[in-house]
């Protein structure tokens, strides 16, 4: 045993050309990381056996060529700093590959944004042994060989040989297969989304690059202004994850909502978000329309045009809020004397808030994270844990009657105060995979996403005699409605507002 242990570190610290350290590691990239692509790829060509057999031939040469020539110029380039990298790629392509077989997820853009907004306690719930022991095996282990082995460089000349034949046998192979161009362009985000480490070095880019275009300043609507004097309140829950699956109001076999299932008044409407993930599913429902463009959102216009506003929140990835009142749930905490970390802190102490506004009125934005997994069951007080054991669409399903038990409370609230106009909006910033299909939690991009990452709550509760309802809207609405339907319970008149995407009449002032 002690010899054989004595040859395998003989051998591990034998030197080796750059084009064999090369080889080994586009090798080991491929075998390591890349079944996964091979999988979708076998599994959704229409091509028969000997097309699909030549199309994977052909990318294997294509992967093998890529990762051998961007090895071999990091390593001729920056030596150790080349070997760093690599060792980091490493860990972070095991982590990647974790991830899509555990979660069967893509690394998109979508999920490189996720990630960049997700703080630790929410990460740590993907933390598990299985995951440590895979980091370790398939990444640190590789890694160790980056950092150690004894490369021989060698000359210039063997760099411009060895990539020069890289990039050709890459263009002869990609002109051999200009066929499948439809197929890839068919495929590209998830092909894009599972080819490492390629799909997170370029989204991570891409994000960087639309996180700078974002700092601009937001394109101003049209001035507005407010039409009367009428005291009122709108009060904008966004649901975080809260999937229209599980909510008994849309059918639903389990009694998730026994308390808004009696709440007189309540409409429910169905609704679809426009993205799967916070930060753009968030700016939907608080821009006028559907667009790239930054607009001034919801919470933004109306402080500018003299609305007391005012964004509690528990939960991130939020677009630019600019108003002078922004509250989190730590704050909040300490504003009350509260230590609890559920989302009932933020509709702690709403009535005196509205009630001793100095304005007439009041718009309060409530971003909560009730249904955030992957631990659902930290989201609630173990009083609302009524679906046991604590299997996951037990504990979603507990925290949506915990959503139901926030906001019967907060229309309770709203009806007995007498002296305002007031109105409750519940609509989430997506959906929620639970398992099916094998998908859990959300991102994957729309055309891509099941039904139960898009289809979403979309809740109205108006005092007496407030706004009257529209008799004829679309089937399915979507989040855009947001936007107009709160000026005009605000009762701002401006050319920024759309009927069309108006839940309610329009009233005489407007």
């Amino acid at each position: 045993m002690m010899a054989l242990l004595r040859k395998a570190k003989e051998a591990l610290l034998r030197p080796v050309s750059l084009f064999t350290f090369s080889c080994i590691v586009s090798i080991g990239t491929l075998v390591l990381y890349n079944l996964p692509f091979f999988r979708f790829v076998i599994d959704n060509s229409d091509d028969g056996p000997l097309g699909i057999a030549w199309l994977i031939v052909s990318l294997v040469i294509i992967m093998l060529a890529v990762n051998f020539m961007m090895t071999y110029l990091a390593m001729f380039c920056m030596r150790i700093v080349g070997r760093i990298l690599l060792a980091i790629l490493s860990v972070i392509n095991a982590t990647a590959v974790y991830f899509i077989l555990t979660y069967n997820v893509i690394i998109d853009a979508t999920t490189i944004e996720n990630v960049f907004n997700t703080r630790y306690s929410e990460a740590s719930g993907f933390f598990s042994w299985g995951l440590w022991l895979f980091i370790l095996v398939f990444g640190v282990l590789p890694a160790l060989f980056c950092l150690f082995k004894p490369v021989v460089i060698g000359k210039a000349r063997k760099l411009g040989i060895c990539c020069g034949s890289s990039l050709a046998v890459i263009l002869v192979i990609g002109l051999l297969n200009i066929n499948q161009t439809l197929f890839i362009s068919q495929h590209d985000t998830e092909l894009g989304g599972l080819l490492q480490p390629w799909s997170y070095i370029a989204n991570t880019y891409r994000i960087i690059s639309f996180s700078q275009d974002k700092q601009a300043e937001e394109i101003k609507l049209p001035d507005g202004k407010i039409t009367d004097d009428e005291k009122a309140v709108v009060v904008l829950v966004i649901g975080e994850s809260a999937r229209k699956a599980n909510f008994q109001l849309y059918g639903y076999k389990r009694d998730t909502n026994p308390l808004l299932s009696k709440q007189k008044d309540l409409k429910v409407y169905q609704a679809n978000a426009c993205a799967t993930y916070t930060t753009a599913g968030t700016k939907a429902i608080l821009e006028p329309k559907d667009c790239d463009e930054l607009y001034e959102l919801l919470p933004n216009y109306a402080f500018r045009t003299g609305v007391d506003v005012s964004w509690r929140t528990s939960n991130w990835g939020e677009p630019p809020i600019h108003i002078d009142e922004y509250l989190t749930d730590p704050e909040l905490g300490n504003l009350y004397g509260m230590s609890n970390t559920y989302d009932d802190i933020l509709f702690h102490g709403l009535r005196e808030r509205i009630e001793s506004s100095q304005k007439n009125k009041v718009l309060i934005i409530l971003h909560t994270s009730t249904s955030h997994g992957p631990k659902y069951t930290d989201k609630y007080p173990k009083e609302f844990e009524f679906y046991k054991p604590d299997e996951i669409v037990n504990a979603y399903d507990n925290t949506i009657r915990y959503t139901d038990f926030l906001l019967d409370g907060l229309i309770n609230t709203l009806r007995g105060m007498t002296d305002w106009k007031s109105a409750m909006i519940f609509i989430s910033d997506h959906g929620e995979s639970l398992g099916e299909n094998k998908m859990f939690m959300h991102g994957l991009p729309m055309k891509l996403a099941p039904k139960e990452q898009y289809e979403i709550p979309f809740l109205v509760w108006t005092s007496e005699n407030f706004r009257t309802y529209k008799s004829q809207l679309p089937a399915v609405l979507e989040q855009h409605y947001i936007f107009h339907s709160v000026l005009n319970l605000l009762s701002i008149q401006s050319q920024a507002y759309n009927e069309a995407y108006d839940i309610f009449q329009v009233s005489p002032d407007k």
